[in-house]
Parts: structure tokens; sequence; C-alpha cells
């Protein structure tokens, strides 16, 4: 249990709940990924916060091990409240969680959550909760969570999280079925460039999709597809020595961004992480965010560009997937602002193999027919002398 009291010692936030923590790191001998508990001496650290004028939002700081800390940061409106953003604090010279770490500072990632309830009212999430920030993923078990306590205790109302629901009073009908919308014409190839101080980090050519499911406001789940159309996109982002950022901003998209890193032990590159978030005007939740930062897509050596013609379905969460078409990319050692080496995709290798093996029957059927011709030839002059 962690409480947060303001001077006159009246509780503001209670919570309750166990987490584990998963992230990845690097090494001497490349990325490492551990998995670790919150300890049951975690404490709540006196940086946290009622709010008030000075501190308009309210916080809870977790304080545990050597220098780890989890935040939650909590904000509201007239009827609802909910973590704001979510922080995680963890340093990498702690040898007992992070052995053979190549670096020794404090890190810190940080996220938006999905973890709101109505005023008054505890947030109560059974099932597990996981929340992705960068390379780190947070995952809450159990979970009773209230801020801006009305009598310093937790409410006998309760907000569920909709992984335990939903909950019927009455026989609860057949469950929806997700009802996949008509899927648009392929989209627009356009090409991406990625720039900083050292020049062009990050080429790339290709036609976006978004495959989004959500819940409707009549509770209805549907999968929509979405067109990214170039012409109605701004595309920015960064380039740092290990991740190459490509942000990509629209109308009802606030931010679609691909993120690659490299591994160096092995001089290759590969599309990290993808992060979304949107607005869908007809969902019961109309912000509509996911991302993933442990994928291992779009691979090929530094130096070398990464193409593909068949179309490729990157999985980023279960509501959220991505379709690229025609890609050609290419990160980090980029050279004249043009593309280098191919390595194709195994997609097209793969659709080679079928014209290639009917090419080589078809030859092969030629050489016999051929050889079966010169040999029934030489024989039909057996016996007959020239003249």
């Amino acid at each position: 249990m962690f409480v947060v009291k303001d001077a006159s010692g009246t509780a503001c936030i209670m919570a309750n709940f166990s987490a584990a923590f998963t992230a990845s790191y690097d090494t001497g001998s490349g990325p490492k990924n551990v998995t670790f508990d919150l300890p049951s001496d975690a404490a709540v650290s006196n940086s946290s916060s009622c709010g008030g004028e000075r501190a308009s939002d309210p916080s809870l700081r977790i304080a545990f091990g050597r220098g780890h800390a989890l935040a939650l940061n909590f904000t509201r409106n007239a009827t609802r409240y909910s973590v704001r953003l979510m922080t995680f604090i963890y340093n990498l010279s702690d040898t007992q969680i992070f052995p053979n770490a190549s670096s020794k500072d404090t890190q810190t990632v940080e996220s938006a959550t999905d973890i709101r309830a109505d005023i008054n009212t505890k947030y109560r999430c059974v099932s597990t909760d996981q929340v992705h920030m960068h390379n780190v993923t947070v995952t809450l078990r159990d979970a009773t969570i209230q801020a801006y306590l009305a009598n310093s205790s937790f409410s006998k109302e309760e907000t569920r999280c909709e992984q335990d629901g939903p909950f019927p009073t009455t026989a609860p009908p057949p469950p929806p079925q997700p009802s996949p919308s008509p899927t648009p014409e392929s989209p627009s190839v356009y090409k991406y460039n990625v720039s900083g101080v050292n020049g062009t980090c990050l080429l790339a050519s290709m036609g976006l999709q978004l495959n989004v499911t959500y819940r409707k406001e009549d509770n209805t789940t549907v999968t929509r597809v979405f067109g990214i159309n170039p012409n109605k996109t701004t595309a920015g982002g960064s380039c740092g020595p290990q991740l190459v950022t490509l942000e990509l901003r629209s109308d009802s998209v606030s931010l679609l961004a691909f993120q690659f890193g490299m591994n160096a032990s092995t001089s290759r590159y590969f599309l990290q992480g993808i992060q979304l978030n949107m607005t869908l005007p007809d969902a019961r939740e109309p912000t509509f965010k996911a991302s993933n930062s442990s994928l291992r897509a779009l691979q090929a050596s530094i130096g070398n560009s990464y193409k593909c013609n068949a179309e490729e379905r990157v999985q980023v969460t279960d509501a959220f997937s991505v379709n690229i078409f025609k890609v050609w990319v290419q990160a980090f050692q980029v050279q004249g602002d043009k593309f280098g080496s191919v390595e194709e995709c195994q997609l097209d290798e793969n659709s080679m193999l079928i014209p290639i093996a009917v090419g080589g029957a078809l030859a092969g059927l030629v050489l016999i027919v051929l050889i079966a011709y010169l040999i029934g030839r030489k024989r039909s002059h057996a016996g007959y002398q020239t003249i």
C-alpha cells in the first residue's frame, strides 16, 4: 500500500498493486533483457505531492533499490481523473539488476497510460496492465488506485479497467464481433528524409496503412484501416548515435513515430519501435495510443539499404498494426543522400522461387526433347549408305 499525505496528514493518493519491470540495456557483448519485480520494501518518496497552487498536479513517487523509482502523475477534469504520465527511473550502476551494463548512468523513460476513473471512485484492475516506455515495459497486477480522495480512504465505488470488463447487470448479450471496414487502396509511396548536424541519417521510401481496432460509442468493436496521405502529412525526426526517429503528423494522427536502432556487435540496424497517437471521433475513448519498442523488423547491415516490394505487416500491439508497401529504407550511415547496396527481404526472395523453379523445369523439358530428337534422328539413318 502506498499513501501520499498533505501537510495536515490527510491522504490524497492511495495505491495498492504489484509491479514487474522488463528492461533492455547494453552490455559489452550486446543488448540484454532483464525482468525484476517491485520489491516489498519499496516506499513512498518525499518528492510525492498532493498538488495545490504551486504543484498543480498530485504525484506518487515510489523509490526502491539503488536509485530506482516509479512515478505516477495525476490530472483531472470535471468528471474523471487519470494517470497522465508514468515515469520510471532506473540506475544502470546497480549490478544486481543490470550486470555488465556498458553504462553506469541513471536513465529515465515515461509514457501516457490508460489508467483513468470517475471522480470519487477508485480505479480497479485485476488483470495485468502493461505500459510500454521506450526500452522498458511496466506490468501492473491487481491494481487499486485512487487520487483526489474525499475522506482519506478508498471509495466504495469503483471504475473497472477495460481488461476486466464488461460487467453487465443482466444476462450478457452475445459478444460483439470485430467488423472490419473495407480495405482502402494501396497508399501512395513517398520518400522521407531525416537529417541532423552530421547530415542524413535516414532515407525511407514507402507507403503506409494503419490497422486500428477499437470500441465505438455504441460498444461495438471495429477494425478500421487508415491510409497515410503524404500530401497531408508533415515529416520530421531526429538523429542519434544509437537511435534514429522518423516522425509523421497529420490532422487525425498527432504522432506516428518509427524508431530505428542498431546493434554495434553485429553491425546491423532494424526497426526497433513504433508509436501512434491519433484521434478517433467515433470511439468510446477518442484518443488512441499504442507503442512497442521491442520490434525487430526491416533489418539490414549498416551501410546497406533494406528493400521489399511485397507488402509487410508489422504487429505493434493487439489493437494496432502497420502495413508497409514497397519499402526501401536505410538508417544511420547514409552516404551522399543515396541508398546503399540493397538487401532484399525474405518475402521477395520467396516470390522469386516459383518463376525460377518453373523456368528451370521448362529448360529441362526443352533439353530432354532436344536430346530425344537428336537420338531419334541418328537412329533413322542406320542401315543406309551415302551415294
